[in-house]
């Protein structure tokens, strides 16, 4: 299973209703009507179809009543984006003809295509500002939004956010219809909504479903808070609107998850909450800022709940605390389990993440944190979150060379720590144990430990050789805490101890 973010030119297949079916549809019609053929006159129609149409909406119920005047209202304000620019250059090892040229004149630079891509926006202002995805836009050198009633704009693009994949374009029009931005929170798993878009460039189509699940994270982006529909949504339906039965606008739609490409009822719409912070920002200061911690988190599974005596898996579990750090000067400790932000409990470390996001730097936090036991809260002034760059060729997947270590009856072998390698890793000298092998059956596989990592703490006890190891896992019954450096980062794992 693959996540999907729409992109063009896939392949439209058309499939026909056959005759037989629209037999079906008549027989099914006559069913619920409540007739059967006879001399016309033997019932006035008319009563007849008052009576059986009365009777219709209360077997039935809302569910059969018409979105039509929803679709009236909210689809002039949905639109379609058309974007063009060049082709990427593919990265590749230079020639000397790059350099020198071909010998048929000076050397030039390769001319790349143009590309073209298709996506839909929704118009939020009547002075024309439009919210769309950012991978919908990105690259482009023009965009070009075409409304319903068939008029064509050149956009400027105001902003746009990679880390949200929101984007907002400018457009000089008059008479714009727009989409009201609802409130993304009041949104409840089971409510019906409307998809608003242009799927594969057949032309504006709307297509219901129901909010299936909140709060998703697929991993595409850097701060997800996606709501989850199964409405269909295909390629070109990017940036489009997902909106409530009261025709207001409560997420743009994103991604999809797809083994082909195509719908299969999983979506994903970013919430207009999310979508109204980001607008701000990018049309009054070009940006999005967003707040930081100084913390690195991770989830709390069922076996570090039993590890860490919780009674739930809610919250965020702090591996890591940078120093200096907002986090740090407030007091957060590693191994605190964040379970609360202002006040609010959090479910997991997504929820965390997007919650001191939304917070701009300087601004203060209550932070709710579980420790021994027991909760405190901290007051932290949040700092500014500085994009930082991903190493590429950091492999976490390499094993070290060396010998395979010795046994510890988990399924892993381990070694000491050298002076070079501890000041590499970046731990005190005489701490901490490397894993040099792991037998895939184990239960140090099981429990997440790679060749390469480093075991620094078993159950906040600094591990200080093998020998010490070894007796730290045979005390206590829970599954034992490992303190885990893994690259550059740590990370908690819970290890079931043998019996």
């Amino acid at each position: 299973m693959q996540t999907h973010t729409e992109q063009p030119g896939a392949r439209a297949w058309r499939h026909p209703v056959g005759k037989a079916g629209a037999a079906g549809a008549m027989l099914l019609t006559g069913a619920l009507l409540g007739y059967t053929a006879g001399p016309a006159a033997d019932v006035p129609a008319a009563a007849t179809v008052r009576r059986t149409a009365e009777d219709i909406t209360r077997a039935v119920g809302p569910a059969s009543q018409s979105y039509a005047a929803v679709v009236e209202a909210v689809a002039p304000a949905v639109v379609t984006i058309r974007s063009e620019g060049r082709a990427r250059q593919i990265s590749q090892q230079p020639s000397l003809r790059d350099f020198f040229g071909d010998g048929q004149g000076p050397a030039r630079r390769q001319r790349l295509p143009r590309v073209g891509g298709l996506g839909s926006g929704v118009i939020v202002r009547a002075d024309g500002y439009i919210l769309t995805n950012h991978h919908v836009i990105d690259g482009a050198e023009t965009v070009t939004v075409e409304l319903t009633d068939g008029r064509t704009f050149k956009a400027d693009v105001v902003g746009s956010d990679s880390a949200s994949d929101l984007a907002v374009l400018k457009v000089a029009g008059t008479k714009l219809q727009t989409l009201v931005l609802g409130d993304s929170t009041a949104v409840a798993v089971g409510d019906v909504v409307l998809a608003v878009g242009n799927p594969l460039g057949v032309g504006q189509t709307v297509t219901m479903g129901i909010v299936s699940a909140k709060g998703r994270a697929t991993g595409g982006t850097s701060f997800e808070d996606f709501i989850q529909t199964d409405a269909p949504i295909n390629q070109g339906n990017s940036g489009g609107a997902l909106v409530s039965t009261r025709g207001e606008l409560i997420g743009i739609n994103s991604q999809i998850l797809s083994p082909s490409g195509g719908n299969i009822g999983i979506g994903f719409s970013i919430p207009a909450n999310m979508a109204r912070n980001v607008m701000t920002q990018l049309i009054e200061n070009g940006e999005v800022r967003r707040g930081m911690l100084g913390v690195t988190i991770q989830p709390v599974t069922a076996d570090l709940a039993r590890s860490l005596g919780l009674q739930t898996r809610r919250g965020a579990l702090v591996n890591g605390v940078q120093p200096d750090s907002p986090a740090a000067r407030a007091g957060v400790r590693r191994g605190d389990v964040i379970t609360a932000v202002q006040g609010s409990p959090v479910t997991d470390a997504n929820d965390v993440r997007n919650r001191v996001a939304q917070v701009q730097p300087g601004g203060r936090l209550d932070v709710t944190v579980a420790r021994d036991g027991a909760e405190k809260t901290l007051a932290v002034t949040v700092a500014e979150l500085k994009a930082a760059a991903a190493d590429p060729s950091a492999d976490p997947d390499a094993a070290p060379d060396g010998p395979r270590g010795e046994s510890t009856g988990y399924g892993m072998g381990v070694q000491p720590i050298g002076p070079e390698q501890a000041r590499a890793l970046g731990v005190a000298a005489g701490r901490g144990v490397m894993v040099a092998s792991v037998d895939p059956s184990g239960r140090a596989a099981s429990a997440g430990l790679r060749e390469g990592d480093v075991i620094a703490e078993v159950d906040g006890t600094a591990v200080q050789g093998v020998a010490a190891l070894r007796s730290l896992l045979r005390a206590g019954e829970r599954p034992a805490l490992l303190l885990v450096h893994r690259e550059q980062a740590t990370l908690f794992l819970a290890l079931e101890r043998t019996t």
